[in-house]
């Protein structure tokens, strides 16, 4: 049984970790395709 706790906490651990990686990439992305857009509308005056 304690086995199957740590195996679970384990792997609630790495999901959270995922899913706080996943968002920062989403983010970075994001801000990415901001910074185009921007320099994209001001070069094409």
């Amino acid at each position: 049984m304690t086995r199957f706790i740590a195996l679970l906490l384990l792997a609630g651990t790495t999901l959270l970790a995922a899913c706080n990686t996943m968002a920062g990439a989403g983010q970075d992305i994001s801000k990415g395709g901001n910074a185009i857009t921007n320099s994209a509308e001001k070069h094409s005056d």
